[in-house]
């Protein structure tokens, strides 16, 4: 406890932890924000002497004096000092920094850290505090210190070899590089030609119960490649009898997933909620530092996000059995807490990630969340109760018929019993399976009628294109990077326009392609996915006390430092970054105009400048025709001029603002074009942006299926809105006392 003249102080980074902590000590403790980092490496310079034991020089960040010195104020004045900042490798650095940069003595500072921020950890860790660890610290230092060096040395090198403004990196050059090799499998596709060979069958007595089944084979599962082979089992089969040979019924279990780790939740989120991982982390970050919920005040309500571990305390799996049992029946309990096992090479610093409470669901709070607090918490509250249930289970059902020796198969599955799916079902990259009918009750022996034979040609799909999650999901599994190392990552490599994102894909850019190139060329260990893996292993040796940060950067060095030697001395001819074309042909010259990149980011240009300076922003090609003059419907964006939020509308590709274009239209709307055509009148139908499903409607005036604007449901202001129930109200009030003044009269009659 504090003394009766001297406060504790306790330094966290952010002024919502800030506030949460304050809650939870009361009086006798000063609770004060750092911004984040207060120092660090200098931007103008690369701040590490190479060549003198890798000697870093430091630096107060640029505006921070006022919050160092208030620190510093409050510290002289304080008995001892908590450093409460982040329970990671990059909190443990902030943390010696803080007490570094305020001279902190060693017998008053001590450091806590926080895997939730409730109110019992919060005083348990205050309890319990320690000394900073410099292993932590050193490991922090040696990644900073290494990135600092790569990219410090590399992209001078790319800014004389390809073009200014480049930049290099250990982690970020390799998932360029993933994104790259992957557009090159797509671009060296060949595309093999497959069948399919479908049979529709009917029991024969009583004759129903008809479904599908699919070529299986003969003796074992048989592809086929031509329309020859298909051809061959149709002419067999259809002279010869079908029959039940096989009937299998089974129930199958299907597990819960594991609770979130960084990389999963930042995958889910990307699938499930459209989150970039970037986003998410800010989220999560907001989350965990605190929310002020009524009732409850400032409240923490998960764990630390950074984690590749699967670890859950007894405590939580406890309160989880509880509330399963309570909300859902015992059966959906499977009697004892589940444990799961982290993947190897994990660090296993924290819990997996979980809500602080599970007694908080997310219907209880969502009035005191955001849209994507409450969305993400909903996300990690569902995912850490449905890792505690029991297994769902299917009854599957698999017929098996033959004829003239090939076999042919169905198979069904349902839901028997829901399990943990009635909480949460885990997403996928890949589109959804098709839906299977129920199956007839079949047995072995029964005769089958042919009704139908579907043949069906297939081609082999090239490898689809990385998104956010799927890339993050690679690079855990080739071991490159770290939990609070992917959503940077992504973002670095998307601002410098290595990658571009097109719908939830990424997609590898002239620029990006150029620059793997390069590295390949010149400094191949960089973007060698297996040395940066086992730079990570290394890294985590040192966060362990097995090896000296200097000297891993000193056995780093010796080779890196050779490489760039080499590289500068064969500079050579500036390589250009060739054109990136489009499809969209100018309106003035008709030739294909490239994308181009400038202030305010990508955009369309025309590569016959300066004969043609035509410019547009880059648009995206939506179903149907222009209402008004049959040109191709396209998607733009804008920036609203009163909050500078972007927006977005559909337009004529004919629509521009050049009084010399050859063809003008002025079509625009906030309404979707659709695919489906008016049956009526033909013409494009579009619906109302937004989300979830909407109903298509006819905008052609002319059509006797026109729906008019005010029957579209359009969202209203709320002044337009109170006005209307104004209006409404006075003339509900109207008719009230017109109904009253005859009652009125005839009771002064009587």
């Amino acid at each position: 406890m504090a003394t009766a003249n001297k406060q504790n102080l306790v330094i966290v980074e952010s002024p919502a932890k800030a506030k949460t902590i304050t809650k939870y000590l009361g009086p006798g403790y000063e609770v004060k924000a750092s911004m984040g980092h207060v120092r660090d490496l200098p931007k103008s310079k690369i701040g590490v002497d190479v060549d003198h034991g890798f000697a870093v020089d430091y630096q107060p960040i640029a505006g921070k004096n006022d919050v160092i010195n208030d620190l510093k104020r409050s510290a002289k004045k304080s008995d001892k000092i908590f450093l409460a900042t982040d329970p990671d490798r990059e909190g443990e650095a902030i943390s010696w920094h803080l007490k570094e940069l305020l001279d902190l003595p060693d017998d008053k500072t001590y450091r806590v850290t926080f895997n939730e921020i409730t109110k019992k950890v919060v005083n348990e860790s205050i309890a319990a505090p320690r000394q900073i660890d410099m292993d932590l610290v050193d490991a922090q230092q040696a990644r900073r210190v290494l990135d600092r060096v790569v990219g410090y040395q590399i992209s001078p090198f790319l800014w004389k070899k390809i073009k200014r403004g480049l930049s290099a990196g250990r982690v970020q050059s390799v998932a360029t590089r993933l994104v790259c090799e992957r557009e090159e499998e797509i671009r060296a596709f060949q595309a093999q030609e497959y069948w399919s060979l479908d049979a529709d069958l009917e029991r024969v007595r009583p004759n129903i119960g008809r479904f599908t089944a699919q070529f299986y084979g003969k003796e074992k599962k048989e592809e086929l490649k031509s329309e020859a082979e298909v051809n061959a089992i149709m002419a067999a089969v259809k002279t010869a009898p079908f029959q039940v040979s096989n009937v299998k019924r089974q129930d199958k279990q299907r597990n819960p997933a594991p609770p979130f780790t960084t990389s999963a939740l930042q995958q889910e989120a990307s699938r499930k909620l459209g989150m970039s991982p970037r986003k998410t982390m800010a989220v999560a970050q907001q989350l965990y530092e605190g929310v002020d919920i009524t009732g409850e005040g400032t409240v923490g309500l998960i764990t630390y996000m950074r984690t590749d571990s699967l670890r859950l305390s007894d405590e939580a799996t406890a309160a989880a059995g509880r509330f399963i049992t309570a909300r859902y029946g015992r059966e959906y309990y499977p009697g004892k807490p589940r444990v799961y096992k982290a993947r190897e090479g994990a660090q296993d610093a924290h819990e997996a990630i979980r809500p602080s409470s599970v007694d908080l669901t997310p219907e209880d709070i969502k009035k005191d969340l955001t849209s994507e607090q409450y969305r993400l918490y909903r996300l990690i509250w569902s995912r850490f109760l449905a890792c505690q249930m029991s297994s769902a289970v299917y009854d599957s059902v698999t017929i098996e018929a033959v004829s003239a020796g090939y076999r042919f198969r169905a198979t069904h599955s349902a839901v028997k019993f829901a399990g943990y799916m009635a909480v949460y079902v885990e997403g996928k990259d890949e589109e959804d399976e098709e839906f299977q009918s129920p199956l007839p009750d079949l047995k072995e022996g029964e005769s089958l009628d042919l009704r139908d034979l579907k043949p069906q040609q297939h081609f082999t799909q090239p490898p689809a294109r990385y998104t956010e999650a799927s890339l993050i999901k690679a690079l855990e599994e080739k071991g490159i990077g770290r939990p609070s190392t992917y959503a940077p990552t992504i973002s670095t490599i998307e601002s410098r326009e290595y990658v571009v994102k097109e719908g939830k894909y990424l997609r590898s850019t002239p620029l990006g392609e150029t620059v793997n190139m390069v590295m390949k060329d010149k400094f191949p260990d960089i973007v060698d996915y297996t040395f940066t893996a086992q730079m990570e292993e290394k890294l985590d040796h040192v966060e362990q006390g097995e090896e000296n940060w200097k000297n891993l950067m000193k056995g780093f060095y010796g080779d890196f430092s050779k490489e760039l030697t080499a590289a500068e001395a064969d500079v050579g001819e500036r390589i250009k970054v060739p054109d990136e074309v489009s499809e969209e042909p100018c309106p003035l010259c008709g030739r294909k105009l490239v994308f181009k990149s400038g202030k305010f980011g990508r955009f369309l240009a025309c590569p016959g400048w300066p004969e043609c300076g035509h410019t547009q922003p880059i648009v995206e090609q939506m179903p149907g025709k222009c209402p008004k003059c049959g040109g191709r419907l396209l998607k733009r964006t804008g920036t609203s001029k009163k909050n500078g939020k972007p927006y977005t509308y559909y337009a004529c590709e004919f629509v521009t603002r050049r009084e010399d274009a050859p063809r003008q239209c002025d079509f625009m709307t906030f309404d979707v074009p659709v695919e489906q055509n008016c049956p009526t009148c033909g013409q494009t139908m579009f619906k109302l942006s937004g989300k979830g499903a909407r109903k298509p409607f006819c905008i052609n005036e002319s059509c006797p299926s026109f729906l008019p604007e005010d029957k579209r449901g359009y969202y209203k202001k709320k002044d337009e809105a109170a006005g209307e129930k104004k209006t409404a109200a006075k003339k509900t009030t109207a008719k009230k006392t017109a109904a009253k003044k005859p009652a009125a009269k005839k009771t002064a009659k009587k």
